[in-house]
């Protein structure tokens, strides 16, 4: 039998946490590319995502990136979530904007992950930046494939 494929197990990872997610699926939050260690997921602004000032809340870039850093760190079948997130926020986002959140990881060692998020707006421009850092926890999510990273 031969070895799964660690791009293989990242989408199979994804499509399992997507089908769950619903967080991600109500505030409209697309998987757009996800591979071992990096994503990049989409979200569009409406309405219902704009604060007091008429511009975007902080509060959904937030979770547009948080949910990136989960989609990266969980993306080699090793389940993992956040233990410390900053976010600066660096240019407003407005209604109709197209949001792009794209985590990659940094450094990886025992069970602590270190991923940067960059929030992109439909200009290029980016509007926020992040910094998570994961511990993996105990369980797989896909049970029948294998963890492919080291610990």
């Amino acid at each position: 039998m031969s070895k799964p494929d660690p791009q293989e197990i990242a989408s199979a990872a994804a499509r399992v946490m997507y089908a769950t997610d619903h967080a991600a699926r109500t505030l409209g939050i697309h998987v757009v590319d996800i591979a071992p260690g990096r994503s990049v997921l989409r979200m569009t602004i409406r309405a219902t995502m704009i604060n007091g000032l008429n511009i975007g809340h902080g509060g959904m870039s937030f979770t547009l990136a948080d949910t990136a850093l989960a989609y990266a760190s969980n993306s080699y079948n090793q389940r993992a979530v956040a233990t410390v997130t900053q976010i600066s926020f660096l240019k407003p986002a407005f209604l109709g904007d197209v949001l792009t959140a794209t985590a990659e990881e940094v450094a990886v060692s025992g069970r602590t992950g270190v991923y940067d998020v960059h929030v992109r707006n439909q200009k290029g421009e980016v509007t926020a930046a992040f910094r998570g850092q994961t511990q993996t926890i105990k369980g797989k999510l896909v049970d029948d494939l294998p963890v492919t990273r080291e610990m």
